[in-house]
């Protein structure tokens, strides 16, 4: 067991929640950020609900990604950061600072604390909207040494901001970093059992779905790990002394086109929600015409038709992760949804 907290930032998360279930049941003292305390009995209850176990090794403190305040004692005493906090909003966006700012700028906040605080090591959540937005189509196989090309087509203020963000990190570190490493995950869409009522990042897809509110499955291909996964994944990176200084797409497999997805879910254990799950596909001519009026659709129809190739050898060989099947995370992730009661009727 440690007696020196894992900090974890964005305690409220999706995958910052998978990360503090994970710690806890390993034995670890965890310490989480909120934005504010007034949030801590919601989120305590929403971890108890996924199966919190000695949830009297938690505590949260206040800090904003925005401001400087509680982020000294909010690294205090602490060894390992998991700075998981950034904010979600891939698609059109009216402010592109809107997210930007709170990456970048949040992420660099945390850096200086840890550092100042003689943290050791930084496992910072990117994502893969950093390594493989504005490429050209081709059958390129993506890794950990792709960049986003930042004025390529199809990226949008979401990939900007994960990607800015990441790189400022790694040069913050060979800048002013002294002695603590950097590590950064580049999950691909995450989804898996929601935390308590809420539903966040690629598990809006599923939703979406499962409540009939999509007219049609357009010829689009996803890339999916199980949110599970991703955070055993932290927990490897906090203390293999070969992940230091390196980047580990996390990914599974083939991407999924959504018919695929689609039939997953109709096939699976869920009532009547898996007859309004649509089966008809949206033609690509039909969603580029929709583009040229619905700001939201232009990132998505550069990739039309086009499954990424993703490798997961780096996380395989250095951090021995190896991620279960597509198909759990998106049954999972429906199931949790069902149980939870929170689509729509």
């Amino acid at each position: 067991m440690s007696s020196t907290p894992v900090l974890v930032t964005g305690g409220s998360g999706f995958i910052a929640g998978h990360c503090i279930l994970q710690l806890l049941a390993q034995g670890h003292t965890v310490r989480a950020t909120l934005r504010s305390l007034t949030q801590g009995n919601a989120v305590r209850a929403a971890l108890e609900r996924s199966g919190l176990t000695h949830g009297e090794r938690l505590t949260f403190v206040a800090a904003d990604l925005m401001s400087d305040a509680g982020w000294a004692e909010a690294v205090e005493g602490v060894d390992i950061v998991l700075h998981v906090a950034s904010p979600v909003q891939p698609g059109h966006v009216a402010d592109e600072n809107d997210l930007i700012r709170p990456a970048r700028e949040g992420t660099l906040r945390v850096l200086r604390a840890a550092r100042d605080a003689g943290v050791k090591r930084v496992v910072l959540t990117s994502a893969f909207h950093a390594v493989s937005w504005g490429w050209p189509r081709g059958d390129h196989t993506f890794t950990e040494d792709d960049w986003t090309i930042l004025d390529g087509p199809g990226v949008d203020a979401y990939g900007r901001s994960k990607t800015l963000a990441e790189r400022a990190a790694w040069d913050f570190i060979a800048a002013e970093g002294g002695g603590m490493t950097l590590v950064t995950m580049l999950p691909v869409a995450v989804m898996g059992p929601i935390m308590g009522t809420a539903i966040s990042g690629s598990n809006h897809l599923v939703q979406r779905l499962l409540e009939g509110a999509m007219p049609g499955l357009p010829n689009l291909f996803i890339p999916i790990v199980d949110v599970r996964d991703v955070a055993s994944a932290h927990l490897l990176a906090m203390t293999a002394p070969e992940a230091g200084g390196k980047r580990f797409l996390l990914s599974n497999g083939q991407a999924l086109a959504m018919t695929e997805i689609a039939a997953r879910l109709r096939a699976a254990d869920l009532g009547d929600r898996a007859t309004r799950v649509p089966t008809r596909r949206i033609p690509d001519l039909v969603l580029r015409v929709m583009s040229l009026f619905r700001a939201e659709l232009r990132s998505v129809v550069h990739d039309l038709g086009r499954a990424k190739r993703t490798s997961n050898a780096r996380a395989a060989a250095l951090l021995g992760w190896h991620p279960r099947p597509a198909d759990e995370a998106i049954v999972a992730a429906a199931r949790s949804m069902v149980a939870g009661g929170v689509l729509k009727s």
